[in-house]
C-alpha cells in the first residue's frame, strides 16, 4: 500500500512539474486537438482514421510551437547573459542557489525568505536599470563620491531647519565634514559651486557657516523659508547637469534616505527646483 501511495504521489508530482514547465500554448493546443479528434469521431463528421490524423496534426503543430517558444526563451536568456563577466559567472550560481532553497526547503521559512530576498533584489535591480541608487540616511557614499568625480559645476540646495539634533548637526557630523572636504577639493580643481541655503532663522552659527563657504569660493544664496512653496523645501545636489542627489527627510528634518540618480527625468526635475529657488534667492556680496 505504501509503495502504491508513493507511486501515486510521485506520478502526481511529475504531472505538476510537467504542467508547470510546459508552455501554455502547447497545453491548450494539445487539449483542443484531442477534443477535435474526439468530436469528429463521435459526430461521424470524419472517419476514425481521419479523426486520429486531425488530432495528431493538431498535437504536432502545438509541439512545434512549444519548441519554438522554448528556443526563443533560451535565446533571450543567452542574450541577457551576454554581458559583464561578473554577471555571466554569477547568474547561474544565483539562480541555482535560489531554486535549491525553494525546492529543498519547500514549505519552510527558508523558502519564504528566499522568495522575499529575491523580490527585494529584483526591485533594487529595476531601480539600478533606471539609473537610480537608494541608500539609508547614514550612507552618503554617492553624495561624496559624485562630488569627487565632478568636473565642471555643482549646484545644491540645503535646508537648514530647526531639528532635534540641531540646525547644523549634519554639517558638523562626519558625513557633513567629509562632504565639505570633497567640496574644497572640487573648488581646488576649478569646479564652480553654487549653494542656496533655505533657512528659518539666520543664526550666528549659520552666518558663520555661510561665510566660511563664501571665503572658500562657493557662490552662496540665501532663501527664507517662506520664499517658496513647502514642496520645494528639499535637499538636493546636481553635478555637471548629468547626475543628482536628493535627501529624503523625516518629519523631524533628518535625512532618512539618500537617492542618487542619473535618470534624465530626475536630473531635470531637481535642476528645475534649484533654478526656481535661485530666481528668488539673494546672493550677498
Amino acid at each position: 500500500m505504501r509503495r502504491r501511495a508513493r507511486g501515486r504521489a510521485g506520478t502526481g508530482e511529475n504531472l505538476v512539474r510537467l504542467v508547470a514547465h510546459a508552455d501554455p500554448v502547447a497545453l491548450v493546443g494539445i487539449t483542443l486537438s484531442i477534443l477535435l479528434s474526439v468530436t469528429l469521431d463521435l459526430t461521424n463528421a470524419a472517419t476514425g482514421v481521419e479523426s486520429l490524423l486531425a488530432g495528431l496534426m493538431g498535437i504536432t503543430i502545438s509541439l512545434v510551437l512549444d519548441s519554438l517558444a522554448r528556443a526563443e526563451r533560451r535565446f533571450h536568456l543567452r542574450t541577457l547573459l551576454d554581458g559583464p563577466p561578473w554577471l555571466v559567472g554569477a547568474t547561474p550560481q544565483l539562480a541555482g542557489a535560489l531554486r535549491e532553497a525553494a525546492e529543498r526547503h519547500a514549505g519552510t521559512r527558508v523558502a519564504a525568505e528566499a522568495q522575499r530576498r529575491f523580490e527585494e533584489f529584483r526591485r533594487e535591480a529595476e531601480q539600478l536599470a533606471a539609473g537610480r541608487i537608494s541608500r539609508p540616511g547614514d550612507d552618503a557614499e554617492d553624495l561624496i563620491g559624485a562630488t569627487r568625480d565632478c568636473t565642471r559645476e555643482l549646484v545644491g540646495l540645503t535646508n537648514v531647519m530647526p531639528r532635534v539634533s540641531g540646525e547644523l548637526s549634519w554639517w558638523r557630523g562626519d558625513v557633513g565634514r567629509r562632504y565639505w572636504e570633497a567640496n574644497l577639493a572640487a573648488l581646488a580643481r576649478g569646479v564652480r559651486i553654487t549653494r542656496i541655503f533655505t533657512y528659518a532663522t539666520l543664526t550666528p552659527e549659520l552666518s558663520e557657516l555661510i561665510e566660511t563657504q563664501r571665503r572658500a569660493g562657493v557662490r552662496v544664496g540665501l532663501l527664507p523659508i517662506g520664499g517658496v512653496s513647502p514642496h520645494l523645501h528639499v535637499n538636493l545636489v546636481v553635478w555637471d547637469g548629468s547626475s543628482c542627489w536628493e535627501g529624503k527627510m523625516t518629519a523631524h528634518g533628518e535625512i532618512s534616505a539618500n537617492e542618487f540618480s542619473v535618470h534624465p527625468a530626475d536630473v531635470e526635475r531637481l535642476t528645475r527646483v534649484f533654478r526656481h529657488c535661485a530666481d528668488i534667492a539673494t546672493f550677498p556680496g
